[in-house]
């Protein structure tokens, strides 16, 4: 049997599907079959993510590298920096980024300026999908396992987006007892659609096992606040 809680105040609803190398566990089937196109698109252009709409699709993931203006967060000292979380408004989301990453300790220099204008874009762009001008975003440096088991957000759509270290994990619970566990690289963008739009959960995500390793990541989370 499968058992799962909603987590409100994270905005998650967790299950206990196993971790990974456990082989107690196996993921148990969704109720329905999965529709002849799959729970996920994927491509690479951005335009694939307003594929999110479709009432089939759990999971819509724009596949690319991390823009190579990006390269210098790998060697931010990550002390230094804060965590944010904020609600921005748009459509220009420049000047509320503009502070929120100097206010948290990134660089005030021209390659803080690139971080500031992908999210920018990025937020327009999601925005646009959705439909929404007031979004909330966090900027969040990671050094656990923070939601550890694979869940659905307790929301309609979230966007993620990594830029340091190992990327989110996700399953297909329809592909299988033991489905692949797939994982976001750096750069690459990922809304995964949430439990208020989804009755039977098949794509289910969660943060890659870190605790201990020394690693650290740098996650971009956006959802619509309106």
């Amino acid at each position: 049997m499968e058992i799962w809680s909603m987590c409100r105040n994270s905005g998650s609803v967790r299950s206990s599907l196993p971790r990974a190398g456990d082989d107690r566990m196996t993921v148990r089937q969704p109720d329905r079959e999965a529709p002849a196109d799959g729970f996920v698109r994927h491509g690479a252009v951005p335009d694939i993510l307003a594929a999110i709409h479709d009432p089939a699709v759990q999971l819509a993931l724009w596949q690319r590298p991390r823009p190579a203006a990006l390269d210098w967060l790998d060697r931010l000292n990550w002390d230094e920096i804060a965590d944010i979380d904020a609600a921005i408004d748009g459509p220009d989301y420049h000047a509320s980024l503009h502070l929120l990453l100097r206010d948290a300790g990134y660089p005030r220099t021209l390659p803080a300026d690139h971080l500031m204008d992908e999210i920018a874009a990025l937020a327009s762009r999601f925005a646009g999908v959705m439909a929404c001008q007031k979004l909330r975003l966090r900027l969040e440096v990671i050094e656990t396992d923070a939601c550890r088991k694979f869940h659905m957000d307790y929301v309609q759509t979230r966007l993620l987006m990594p830029l340091v270290g190992p990327g989110t994990q996700w399953i297909d619970r329809s592909s299988g007892e033991n489905p692949p566990v797939h994982q976001l690289a750096a750069g690459e963008v990922a809304i995964f659609k949430g439990r208020l739009l989804v009755d039977q959960p098949a794509i289910l995500h969660r943060s890659p096992p870190i605790a201990g390793s020394g690693q650290r990541r740098l996650l971009l989370v956006l959802d619509p606040a309106d």
